[in-house]
């Protein structure tokens, strides 16, 4: 049986968080009397080797299908062991800084100069900033997503806000359109929506809206496997209800092109407010 990854939890009284270095991938969150946030199976364990669904993992340089066959779906970032670079506290805000180069991952489908940071800030409100330096000579076309699993008391009862008016293209079904209205989920849902828009999960079960807002990222992604894919899935099963992922992206074909030298930077927020 593998190991458990390592973690590092902190709590400053305002919020409680944890992030484990495989993956810098943020596990739990959650403001002080909140219940948690991040939506983690209850009953089966992380562990390393097996990105989990759960938390917010970061996906990059690639979004979905790797570019060439064999390469890992969402990239290599997210099964990585990323360096732990600091953990610093101020005024209850908790901040942990990792970092990623080719000295710790590379992969012959991206193989390219890089060094990527993500900062996890950790207060009222949950941050996270990941920042792709190009160190080479020559451009690179990136994608790139956090992968948020929002917790949610049923999500058959959750409506997504913020959408109205995108273009979408429907992952399921293969069609384009345009989203029109709020959106309720009622079946396998990932659909890739075209805007940079704030979004809202106004969840009636647990009194609460989440509202995701971001920078950097040109697509919002809603994502739910249902029941008949769910059970598929050891780290989801009967616990799909339990969650809706509400992602920024940068997917095909709006991914970036960082020019030597420059980075990019996606950033994204998570607050959430009582109904």
């Amino acid at each position: 049986m593998s190991a458990t990854p390592r973690s590092r939890a902190t709590d400053t009284g305002t919020a409680a968080v944890e992030v484990l270095d495989e993956g810098a991938l943020v596990l739990r969150w959650a403001p002080a009397g909140r219940d948690p946030v991040l939506f983690v199976h209850p009953e089966v364990p992380v562990r390393s080797g097996r990105p989990p669904h759960a938390g917010v993992p970061v996906c990059w340089p690639w979004f979905g299908a790797g570019p060439q066959p064999g390469a890992p779906s969402h990239g290599f970032a997210r099964s990585a062991t990323w360096r732990h670079l600091a953990t610093t506290t101020e005024g209850g805000v908790a901040t942990l800084a990792y970092r990623l180069t080719p000295d710790d991952v590379t992969h012959p489908a991206w193989p390219h100069p890089y060094r990527l940071d993500l900062a996890v800030t950790s207060g009222e409100d949950l941050e996270l900033s990941l920042r792709t330096t190009n160190t080479g000579d020559a451009p690179v076309s990136l994608g790139e997503a956090l992968h948020a699993y929002l917790a949610v008391g049923d999500v058959r009862q959750v409506t997504v806000r913020g959408l109205d008016g995108a273009p979408v293209h429907d992952k399921v079904t293969g069609r384009d359109g345009v989203h029109e209205g709020d959106l309720v989920l009622t079946g396998e849902t990932d659909r890739v929506f075209r805007t940079d828009a704030a979004v809202t999960v106004e969840d009636p079960v647990l009194g609460r809206r989440l509202v995701v807002t971001a920078e950097g990222a040109g697509d919002r992604v809603v994502w739910n496997p249902w029941a008949d894919k769910g059970a598929g899935i050891d780290d989801v099963g009967d616990a799909w209800p339990g969650f809706v992922c509400v992602e920024a992206a940068n997917a095909a074909p709006d991914a970036v092109i960082v020019a030597p030298g420059d980075t990019h930077a996606l950033t994204y927020r998570l607050r959430v407010e009582d109904l």
